[in-house]
């Protein structure tokens, strides 16, 4: 027996401050994107799919392969690579490791992230797939199935090359991807520092140390891409992924990307709607060894909204019901659906907050000759 969506009465969400008009953003980026990261809101659009030079950012790309063959089991964090004459040969920013000896991962790891080692990223890439023109090859394909469209390798560091791109949009994607897939390694990312053979070198991202919750990714920098950055901030719990190239110098960049972050959770209000564990509706069941089963929301569930849209914003809960048993806690049952003024309407999910089994042969008899009853009474004469 099932019925169609049941739509519960819309949540009034309470307003703590009065609309205000949001800041106009302008940057002087020449592609910029920037995304509430617990929604994929975008939240600022600026030529973000528009392929380009990814200079350094792009080796996120390499760390991602490299934290893949982690989790895999392929190599462990003291696993030992081998510095070929080629990696060693590399030019710009380097960790300066040196050909014919081995180098451990976890520091090939720093190597990349705070030093931006392009002789770094080579050894990763040959050490995993033997030569770095095949593992650029891996590096695009892998890029394709995480959904980066815009996204083509030739090396594995980011430096000059005809038909290394991506987009605005594939990095901060990748960024997500990053932090959602490996959270443990998205720590390296928050070092500001780190020595190796004797050379200590500062972590390239300027935001690091100015208090705005920035912890994260990557700077690049090349003749042809510009000065650029993809970074993440948290504030108030709430994350925001940002991208920004084609700026003119290194102080154009810090101040642009600052100007971002404020920017960002200046014009914009964090709204919770419910806490994790919070229960949120209930729902009837259908065969099961309980009449309903409690809806809760599975982490806490909030979203950035422009503070001038957030008296026009609506919300609902819809499920199909009946749910029919057996239901397992956690299982997602529900939606809550959010529309905000002028924005795709977003969706998150809500699961049982308990276990509700099938019944056994009573409750399939008792469930039946209520079925049975409601339809005579349905085609009672007069009806």
């Amino acid at each position: 027996m099932r019925h169609g969506p049941r739509l519960l009465p819309a949540l009034l969400l309470p307003l703590a401050l009065l609309p205000v008009g949001a800041q106009a953003f302008e940057t002087k980026a020449r592609e910029a994107l920037v995304i509430d990261d617990g929604t994929g809101m975008v939240l600022f659009s600026k030529d973000a799919d528009t392929p380009m030079p990814p200079a350094s950012m792009s080796k996120l790309m390499t760390l991602y392969m490299l934290f893949e063959a982690l989790r895999d089991g392929r190599v462990t964090k003291e696993t030992e690579f081998l510095v070929s004459p080629h990696a060693q040969s590399m030019e710009g920013s380097r960790m300066f490791v040196e050909a014919g000896t081995k180098v451990k991962v976890g520091d090939l790891i720093q190597g990349i992230i705070v030093q931006s080692g392009n002789d770094a990223c080579v050894v990763v890439a040959e050490g995993l797939a033997g030569t770095e023109a095949t593992f650029a090859e891996q590096m695009t394909k892998r890029a394709h199935e995480l959904g980066l469209a815009q996204s083509h390798f030739v090396n594995a560091s980011g430096l000059p090359a005809d038909g290394q791109v991506m987009s605005a949009h594939d990095l901060v994607r990748l960024a997500r991807h990053i932090i959602d897939d490996f959270p443990e390694d998205y720590k390296y990312f928050q070092e500001t520092e780190f020595t190796w053979n004797g050379i200590h070198q500062p972590n390239r991202n300027p935001l690091l140390k100015l208090g705005l919750g920035v912890d994260g990714l990557k700077t690049g920098h090349t003749a042809e891409a510009g000065y650029g950055l993809v970074g993440s901030a948290v504030q108030n719990g709430q994350r925001i992924l940002f991208m920004v190239g084609g700026l003119g110098s290194e102080a154009e960049r810090a101040s642009e990307t600052r100007a971002v972050v404020q920017w960002a959770f200046g014009a914009f209000d964090t709204v919770r709607f419910f806490d994790e564990g919070q229960q949120v509706a209930t729902a009837d069941v259908w065969l099961g060894t309980a009449p309903s089963v409690p809806i809760v929301a599975p982490t806490a569930i909030q979203m950035l909204v422009p503070r001038e849209d957030r008296s026009g914003m609506t919300s609902r809960i819809v499920y199909r019901g009946p749910i029919e048993a057996p239901i397992a806690a956690g299982q997602p049952v529900a939606k809550l659906l959010v529309d905000v003024p002028g924005k795709d309407e977003v969706a998150f999910d809500l699961v049982a907050g308990s276990d509700v089994p099938r019944g056994g042969l009573m409750t399939r008899l008792q469930a039946a000759a209520q079925l049975t009853r409601a339809r005579a009474v349905s085609y009672l004469p007069g009806h």
